[in-house]
């Protein structure tokens, strides 16, 4: 395998492809399941390169490097989210969805990963295998691939994964390894449908206003947080959706919730989910109306493992140097621990794992807005860097 100089210098060689394959998927945003651009440009590069890929899941992705002995997952995120972009770039994508938190960033590197290990295919002492996958802001498409066998055949021996931050006073390419334990929390989505019976607005008495109903359902879930739980048990719980009516005069038959939780433990994650369903209905049924409660998706806390945390660091520390290589227990605030939750988190409960976050714009330099925003922006200087950095990590590993 390339010396690590060597990697750095031949994934800044490809920082023109990588560029191109970044600006195409950002042009094409897709959400979920539903990525069947996507999904051909990915295969279609990895036939180029001289890959035999094949389909996991739903729409994921899998190509492996090398053969037998130990082996390495490599983790990239395919998906958008359903926001309609305000960046004004001139390859900024128009059909209501965006690259707002980078996914289109980690596909690249992955890519630039894999034809910078295809050309050292003959020295690599194992197996890398490719994991592109969909669906991961619905936090289900990693379990999707692994109920198809992505990890089996040989069970991966570590897995590792690249999301990139913005908005961070870091220098681009900063690595920050996270350092072992929890450092993502276990998250959930729901749906609470409250049925009442719809009337005319003037006479509510007539029938059961569903409105009324979730209106009191948002506030009591508050209490749990407030009320239920200790200070050492970190949540968050929010209601993003609340759809009820389509007139100023009439009461509708029912409303609808949606929300998500998150929580650093499984237990606390499953006191809160619990508690979700018993409020709503509870709290539905003293205003006379109904609550039924669907869990949408949802993912344990994401896992670090030791020496594979360790493994990362000296493999990001040989290649990009000490002064852009950080473990996250460095850090303080919420550089140190994200409250964003990571379907990752699946695998690494079966796989030892860890995840590595990789600064991707300042805001000096125009990079002001947070993941998730209409504005937000990654910085393409961090492209080759993410791709040597996957390389770098499985290479650590077999080789060394």
């Amino acid at each position: 395998m390339m010396k690590t100089n060597e990697l750095l210098s031949r994934a800044q060689a490809l920082a023109p492809t990588l560029t191109e394959d970044r600006r195409w998927l950002h042009t094409h945003a897709e959400t979920g399941f539903d990525l069947p651009e996507t999904c051909a440009y990915v295969w279609k590069r990895l036939t180029e390169m001289g890959f035999t890929p094949r389909r996991c899941g739903c729409c994921g992705i899998v190509a492996d490097i090398g053969r037998g002995g130990r082996t390495v997952l490599l983790r990239a995120d395919m998906d958008a989210l359903p926001i309609r972009e305000e960046t004004e770039l001139p390859f900024s994508c128009r059909n209501g969805r965006m690259h707002a938190c980078g996914h289109d960033m980690h596909t690249a590197m992955l890519l630039g990963a894999a034809g910078l290990l295809k050309e050292q295919e003959a020295e690599l002492d194992g197996t890398v295998r490719l994991m592109f996958q969909p669906a991961e802001e619905l936090l289900c498409g990693a379990a999707d691939m692994m109920a198809d066998g992505l990890l089996d055949a040989p069970k991966p021996d570590a897995a590792f994964m690249l999301h990139v931050l913005t908005g961070l006073d870091l220098p681009v390419g900063t690595a920050i390894v996270s350092s072992p334990g929890v450092s993502a929390p276990a998250a959930a989505t729901f749906e609470i449908v409250v049925q009442g019976k719809g009337c005319h607005g003037a006479m509510p008495h007539t029938g059961v206003d569903p409105i009324t109903a979730a209106a009191h359902i948002v506030l009591a879930l508050q209490q749990i947080g407030t009320r239920e739980l200790s200070l050492m048990q970190p949540n968050a719980l929010t209601i993003g959706m609340l759809q009820a009516g389509d007139t100023a005069n009439v009461i509708p038959d029912r409303a609808m919730l949606r929300g998500s939780m998150r929580a650093f433990d499984e237990e606390t994650q499953a006191f809160i989910l619990r508690r979700i369903r018993e409020i709503a209905c509870q709290t539905a049924a003293v205003f006379r109306a109904q609550a039924e409660v669907r869990l949408l998706s949802s993912c344990p806390t994401l896992r670090n493992d030791e020496r594979t945390s360790n493994t990362a660091y000296r493999a990001l520390t040989a290649l990009l140097g000490e002064e852009r290589t950080l473990m996250s227990g460095q850090l303080s605030g919420e550089a140190a621990k994200s409250s964003g939750s990571e379907d990752f988190a699946v695998v690494s409960h079966a796989v030892p794992s860890v995840m590595v976050a990789l600064a991707a714009g300042r805001p000096q330099d125009g990079c002001a807005y947070p993941a998730h925003h209409p504005r937000a922006c990654f910085d393409e200087a961090a492209l080759p860097l993410g791709a040597a950095a996957y390389a770098a990590m499985a290479a650590a590993v077999l080789n060394g």
